[in-house]
């Protein structure tokens, strides 16, 4: 008879979201996954296959969670310039108890050179931020609050490459009034 799971599994998957956010997947061992997680390395493998598969999990699970409060935030936006203002406090805020920075930037820096797996996730999440971004400036340009001046695409890559870094430096002793700056200074860009 088969042992009914005594964890619950996102729970445990969140846990292991927020050891490989701030670890990286090559620092993390099983054994730091099985202290970490609280569970049997067994439950581990019962469940998640490999570290492997759980990292690709931890992942989809970053990216599904960061992709609903992003779409939350602009949702609530009134204008164009609000929603972009809120992207990036977002990105460069750490919320309590969760490392700094952002998965999918670490885990691009760490792995997508010798990883095509790690690449295209990596790559896939931040086309994701940039179709957003370019929805917002695209908003901003026909409503009045942003230049026409430059491509809505191409202000959307430059703003999400300041994005990036920021998203870097968050995980430094840089002050946050410093990224505060950046975010302000990306933005002007956009003024008319």
């Amino acid at each position: 008879m088969a042992r009914s799971k005594e964890f619950e599994e996102n729970e445990v998957l969140d846990k292991a979201m927020k050891l490989f956010w701030e670890q990286g997947y090559e620092k993390t061992s099983m054994s730091d996954l099985v202290e970490h997680m609280g569970i049997h390395r067994r439950s581990i493998y019962d469940t998640f296959t490999d570290k492997r598969t759980l990292f690709f999990k931890a992942m989809e699970r970053f990216g599904n969670r960061t992709d609903a409060k992003l779409a939350a935030g602009v949702k609530q936006a009134k204008t164009a310039k609000e929603a972009l203002h809120f992207i990036f406090d977002y990105m460069s805020s750490t919320e309590e108890g969760e490392p700094p920075g952002c998965m999918f930037v670490n885990s691009a820096v760490e792995m997508a050179c010798r990883d095509e797996d790690v690449d295209a996730k990596a790559v896939g999440a931040f086309e994701k931020v940039e179709h957003l971004l370019v929805e917002i400036v695209t908003w901003g340009q026909e409503n009045g609050e942003f230049s026409s001046q430059y491509d809505a695409q191409e202000l959307a890559e430059y703003l999400h490459n300041s994005l990036i870094g920021i998203r870097v430096m968050a995980r430094t002793s840089v002050p946050k009034e410093k990224l505060e700056r950046i975010s302000a200074m990306s933005m002007l860009l956009l003024e008319k």
